[in-house]
C-alpha cells in the first residue's frame, strides 16, 4: 500500500449529492481495522461502514444480535486511526447495535452520541415505520443518520432468516412506504439490502436526497456496499450468490478493492441476472 493517499476531494454529504447529482455510483466497504481501512481508502473506496457484521467477521458471533456499542466503538477508532495514518478521505459510518437505540430517541441520541465521538461521521440504525421519529429527532440534532431497509440481520429471527423482502405487493408497498417516511426524516442514505431489483430501481428515482446504497439489490441503486471479507473470498460462511470475488485475477487487497470501485462506478457489478433469490 501507497503511503500516499490519491489526492481527491474529502467525501462529505454535500460531495456525496453532487455524485448523485452526476449519476456517479457511490462505493462503501465494510472494514473493522485501521489496516483495511487505510487500503480501502486509498483503493478511492468512497464510503467505509464500521458495520456490526463485525460479530461474525472478528468475532465468530452467529449473528449482530450480540454486537455491543462498546465493541463498535473500538472498531471506529481503529478505522478513524487507520484514515488518520494517511490522511484518508473516505466518509466512515457507524453501525448502532441491536438493543443501542429501540427503547427511546433518548437512548439512541445517546448512543450516536457515544459513536460520533468514537470517530463516526454518520450512524446507521435499521427499520422503518417506528424508526421514523427516532431518524427525525438525530437528524435534528445535528446527527446524519443512514437508515437500512429490506433484509435487517439485526432482526433476522423475527424475518424467519435471511430471505428477499418487497417480493409481494403488500411489503414492496410497506417498504416503499417507510422509505419516503425516512427520507422526510431527514435520512441522507438507505441501505437497501436483498430486495427486489425493479424495487431498489424505483426507490432510487422516489428518493433523490436519499441515496440508496443497495446489497444483494441490483444495480438500479445510488451506490453499493459488500460486506469486505466475502469480495475477498475469505469469508466464514456461504458466500451470498450476489457476492463476487473481487480478489480473483489480482495480486493485493488494494487491487481487488480498485476493482470493486471500477465495477460498481461503470455499472458492471452487480449483475442484474444474478440475485439472492
Amino acid at each position: 500500500m501507497s503511503a500516499t493517499t490519491p489526492q481527491r476531494p474529502s467525501i462529505t454529504l454535500p460531495r456525496l449529492a453532487e455524485m448523485r447529482a452526476r449519476d456517479e455510483k457511490i462505493t462503501m466497504l465494510t472494514a473493522y481495522d485501521a489496516t483495511y481501512a487505510a487500503v480501502a481508502d486509498a483503493a478511492g473506496v468512497e464510503c467505509i461502514l464500521v458495520g456490526d457484521s463485525l460479530g461474525m467477521v472478528c468475532q465468530g458471533l452467529p449473528s449482530t444480535v450480540g454486537v455491543t456499542l462498546e465493541s463498535m466503538c473500538y472498531h471506529v477508532q481503529s478505522v478513524v486511526r487507520g484514515l488518520e495514518r494517511v490522511q484518508g478521505r473516505a466518509w466512515v459510518i457507524g453501525d448502532l447495535t441491536f438493543g443501542s437505540y429501540q427503547a427511546s430517541k433518548e437512548e439512541a441520541i445517546r448512543s450516536a452520541v457515544i459513536l460520533m465521538q468514537a470517530g463516526a461521521q454518520m450512524v446507521k440504525l435499521e427499520g422503518g415505520g417506528w424508526t421514523t421519529d427516532t431518524v427525525r429527532f438525530l437528524v435534528e440534532r445535528g446527527i446524519p443518520v443512514c437508515a437500512h431497509l429490506g433484509l435487517t440481520p439485526q432482526t433476522v429471527h423475527a424475518l424467519g432468516g435471511y430471505r428477499v423482502q418487497g417480493r409481494n405487493d403488500d411489503s414492496a408497498s410497506q417498504l416503499t412506504t417507510h422509505a419516503l417516511e425516512l427520507q422526510d426524516a431527514g435520512a441522507s442514505m438507505v441501505v437497501l439490502e436483498m430486495v427486489p431489483a425493479a424495487l431498489s430501481t424505483q426507490l432510487t428515482q422516489q428518493l433523490p436526497t436519499c441515496h440508496t446504497i443497495g446489497i444483494g439489490a441490483g444495480n438500479g441503486t445510488a451506490g453499493q456496499v459488500l460486506v469486505m471479507p466475502d469480495m475477498l473470498g475469505v469469508n466464514l460462511g456461504k458466500t451470498p450468490k450476489f457476492v463476487r470475488n473481487f480478489l480473483q485475477g489480482h495480486h493485493s487487497v488494494q487491487e481487488a478493492f480498485a476493482a470493486y470501485v471500477a465495477a460498481v462506478k461503470d455499472g458492471s457489478f452487480p449483475d442484474n441476472t444474478q440475485h439472492a433469490w
